[in-house]
């Protein structure tokens, strides 16, 4: 064992270099094998989606080996880029991701700076009533959101059910909670002397939240908006009870009902529509993670 002896006024102060190395090239080398297994465990889901999907329909009934493409071809890709069908179901889709993730930065910011910053008689005590409020399951909320959308229907003649921009209400109660509480913990996080310069200089709580706090918080909006975008495209339960029109559809119910049709599964296409869903998300963690490491890591009074 090597080791460093360092002659002072005091006592001898020896340092064990040897050690210190050996641990930590096991805990590298642990730390490798539960990435690798990690690895593993996320990408052979999306690489086996990704084999089916080059398969052509002969080729996957004759059970041959499933890792392994024999004939490749695109003639899924090529089925499902030219439907007017599931084109609709990715248009219904991004329409409502795109306004649910509007909807919920309107609501979030203003209510997380509120409850962060304008500190009031009971602040905390709602601050931790909205996150757990996104706790209760989906599946105990469809049946009275159904039953009062239907209501309203029955009292006003206003029919939200089966119209996809019935969503737009419904998704924003999963995102608005979380994403409200991810700003706290950001908001909260910026010295308060920033807000008590702003308003020395006259500035309003709007200006503050503007042109202060916006700008220092923007990884967080980031996380928001990526949870929102990601809850509102991805979501299954809510499309599956409140839409049933084909042309109402959003993707992930649309690939589903329309590709399985009683006990016949088109498992290519299935796992192509799969992939194609994937990729807007994919894409924009690609264009906005690295950014947001960026930002956690600059500070909070930094610029």
């Amino acid at each position: 064992m090597s080791t460093m002896t360092v002659d002072k006024a005091g006592p001898t102060r020896t340092v064990k270099y040897g050690s210190m190395s050996r641990d930590r090239a096991w805990a590298l080398r642990w730390s490798y094998f539960f990435l690798t297994l990690f690895a593993i465990f996320s990408l052979v889901p999306p690489f086996y989606m990704l084999i089916t999907s080059l398969k052509g329909s002969a080729e996957i009934s004759a059970a041959t080996n499933p890792w392994w493409v024999f004939r490749p071809t695109l003639e899924n890709y090529a089925a499902l880029l030219s439907s007017n069908q599931f084109l609709r179901f990715f248009f219904n889709s991004a329409m409502v991701s795109i306004i649910v993730v509007v909807i919920t930065m309107l609501i979030s910011i203003p209510a997380a700076f509120a409850l962060s910053r304008m500190k009031f008689w009971g602040s905390a005590t709602l601050a931790t009533g909205v996150f757990l409020t996104y706790l209760i399951p989906d599946s105990l909320l469809f049946i009275p959101l159904f039953k009062m959308f239907a209501l309203i229907g029955d009292v006003t003649g206003i029919q939200l059910i089966n119209r996809w921009y019935v969503l737009l209400f419904i998704y924003p109660t999963l995102t608005v909670p979380f994403c409200t509480w991810i700003m706290i913990g950001y908001f909260a996080s910026i010295p308060k002397e920033l807000d008590e310069a702003a308003i020395i200089d006259g500035a309003s709580w709007l200006q503050t939240l503007t042109r202060i706090f916006i700008p220092v918080a923007l990884p967080g909006l980031i996380a928001a908006t990526i949870f929102a975008f990601t809850v509102s495209w991805a979501q299954f339960l809510y499309p599956l009870v409140f839409t049933t029109s084909a042309d109402q559809l959003v993707l992930p119910v649309g690939i589903v009902t329309t590709l399985i049709k009683g006990d016949v599964f088109n498992w290519g296409q299935i796992m192509t529509g799969a992939l194609l869903g994937a990729a807007p998300p994919l894409i924009i963690y690609a264009f906005l993670m690295d950014y947001y490491i960026a930002g956690l890591t600059a500070g909070a009074t930094k610029g």
